[in-house]
């Protein structure tokens, strides 16, 4: 059962983002969409939080934490594939950044995506959001380094696009609300559903890693 709803709200996910990619819409419309999806990210967080502590158990938390995911993807999914399929149209600065420099930004920024991806399935046996909730807590290798490499790969792959595209608009929209909104999730309701999860273990991995910037506390 719970293997078929999973697959279902990953193909509505999926096809929600295959609309916001192409769909035509007016620039008002646009706007709300790429800017409105990150914003709502928000609210979604604060009142998964409310859920959680409502209900601590671990059951609930998978049920609460996979629905909160669900809408997490939805929104800022939707206005990211949309921002980057659009970014064309977008009037405004222009970075006078190479193309070749910036791709190589590109490809590396993506590869430690990639590699943020396979350290949680080999050390976490988990895959991103609620595709498949980690079983173990991830704490060696990238994440031994910072709490979230994940968040960390991602934005910087996003401002590496923007460098690519050599929008300016597009930089500003991953500084000021792309960022700020997952940052945001991570700490309001991520880091409480690891916490009910895993707990003591939890805890500790926490007060002796950075949440973002990687570095060492000590051990």
């Amino acid at each position: 059962m719970e293997l078929l709803v999973r697959i279902l709200l990953v193909t509505c996910i999926g096809c929600i983002w295959w609309w916001a990619t192409g769909a035509p819409l007016s620039e008002v419309a646009n706007l709300a969409l790429i800017v409105g999806g990150a914003v709502l990210v928000v609210p979604v967080a604060w009142l998964g939080r409310k859920a959680l502590d409502r209900h601590t158990s671990t059951g609930r938390t998978v049920w609460i934490t996979t629905f909160v995911h669900c809408a997490v993807l939805i929104f800022l999914g939707a206005a990211t594939v949309r921002a980057i399929s659009t970014h064309h149209q977008w009037s405004g600065w222009i970075l006078p950044v190479p193309a070749d420099i910036s791709l190589v930004f590109v490809i590396v920024t993506g590869a430690a995506c990639v590699l943020t991806v396979a350290n949680l399935a080999l050390k976490g046996l988990g895959a991103p959001f609620f595709i498949a909730l980690s079983r173990k807590l991830t704490s060696d290798w990238l994440y031994a380094w910072t709490r979230n490499p994940m968040v960390l790969a991602t934005s910087a792959w996003l401002l590496s696009l923007g460098l690519w595209f050599q929008s300016g608009l597009f930089v500003l929209w991953v500084l000021i609300l792309f960022v700020p909104a997952l940052l945001f999730f991570v700490k309001v309701f991520e880091e409480r559903e690891l916490e009910i999860r895993f707990g003591r273990s939890y805890l500790e991995y926490k007060s002796r890693t950075p949440m973002l910037f990687p570095g060492r506390r000590g051990r």
